[in-house]
């Protein structure tokens, strides 16, 4: 049997001056002490898990979600990753790379103009449309027919 702990431990501690006069010592709305230990069992933690126990303690330290999105991103996306790598994430979680925006936006065009196209063919009853013979054939090749 395999047993497996990990923690984050943070410990923030105070030390008063006496300066400020009575009562309390710290000039500020803060609190003057803090500690937070968080603990999960490890035995079996997948990377997804690690990274949302460490999410966790960043929220727990004061991090902003911004500045913990920002910096899980600055994983993949800086110059020791290679391009490779990165586009197999962005293929994973359908984004775009910003060189890649021209090749989009023409596919866009096209797809636009042949909507625009079959919007404008002839229509039948019923908003049907009619196609020629050659497009009908070319529907069927695309669709494995």
């Amino acid at each position: 049997m395999y047993e497996a702990t990990v923690q984050f431990k943070f410990d923030a501690t105070y030390t008063p001056t006496h300066d400020s006069g009575f009562g309390s010592t710290v000039d500020s709305d803060s609190i003057p002490e803090e500690h937070y230990l968080i603990t999960a069992p490890a035995g079996d933690l997948n990377a997804n898990q690690y990274f949302k126990l460490f999410e966790k303690f960043m929220l727990c330290v004061g991090m902003s979600p911004k500045s913990i999105y920002t910096g899980a991103m600055s994983l993949v996306f800086n110059d020791w990753i290679s391009e490779e790598e990165q586009r197999k994430i962005c293929k994973e979680y359908e984004l775009t790379m910003d060189e890649d925006l021209q090749d989009k936006f023409e596919e866009w065009k096209i797809r636009d103009a042949e909507v625009e196209r079959l919007m404008n063919s002839k229509k039948r009853p019923m908003g049907t449309v009619e196609y020629t013979e050659e497009e009908v054939n070319q529907m069927n090749l695309e669709n494995g027919l």
